[in-house]
């Protein structure tokens, strides 16, 4: 197979991917918004509560990691068979994906404090939501940010770094780190979700794509940055303004 078929084929089986993810995502949104309002961990329990998170990360991040993938692809293809190297990308992807499930655990945990907190003090929601708004806004200008960003928009010294790692199990650990990496670029985005609702489409769709954007080398610095003055100027209306703490106000 032709070098340019292979990229193809790795693209669509991503998108692929993407799309079943955003399909189970919509799903599960379906069938909350069926159910009695309610904030935090929406009612549900770990598990529960876990494999609603990892379809929602599959779905938002899957497309941010497309480009990585098709690189990576294209790095290890004179090394192995095709079938080898579709288990190396299939684990690398694995490894990424890992991380963001993973990364439900510690959701799940900020979901219940949030929740316990709004039972006992329900007006607790508009400084809450102001709260998160902000540091949101913050991190966008924060130099931790723009490290992880330059990881992200120039990924090919990093994946010829990579090269060197050895092991059996080495595509899943560079695709963990990788995903630890992006994880730290994008938490603060991932944390509006608790204000405006965990199972939010619009919200969703608006941060992928935006995930994305600040990625591009020309643009994503502007949109980072502008993403950053937004957010602060949101967290002054969120106290005032209910669609920014739907998350929080549900069920009161």
């Amino acid at each position: 197979m032709s070098a340019g078929r292979e990229q193809a084929l790795v693209w669509a089986a991503l998108a692929a991917a993407a799309a079943v993810a955003w399909g189970a995502t919509l799903l599960g949104a379906e069938e909350m918004a069926a159910m009695p309002a309610c904030h935090g961990t929406m009612g549900l329990g770990p598990g529960a509560f876990l494999a609603m998170w990892s379809a929602m990360m599959s779905a938002m991040m899957l497309p941010a990691v497309a480009p990585v993938a098709v690189l990576w692809a294209g790095a290890i293809r004179r090394q192995a068979r095709p079938a080898v190297r579709a288990t190396r990308l299939g684990l690398f992807i694995g490894g990424y994906l890992v991380v963001w499930s993973g990364l439900g655990a510690v959701a799940y945990l900020v979901a219940d404090a949030v929740e316990a907190l709004l039972t006992r003090r329900p007006a607790a929601a508009a400084p809450l939501a102001a709260s998160i708004f902000a540091v949101a806004g913050i991190w966008q200008w924060s130099p931790w940010k723009a490290a992880c960003l330059r990881h992200c928009r120039s990924p090919l010294g990093h994946l010829a770094r990579y090269t060197g790692w050895r092991g059996p199990l080495r595509d899943l650990r560079i695709g963990a780190h990788h995903g630890l990496i992006c994880a730290a670029c994008c938490w603060a985005l991932m944390g509006l979700l608790l204000a405006v609702g965990l199972m939010n489409v619009p919200a969703m769709l608006a941060i992928a794509a935006f995930v994305c954007a600040e990625r591009w080398p020309r643009i994503g610095p502007a949109a980072t940055h502008l993403a950053g003055a937004l957010l602060l100027v949101l967290a002054a209306l969120a106290p005032f303004t209910p669609a920014l703490r739907a998350g929080l106000d549900a069920g009161y």
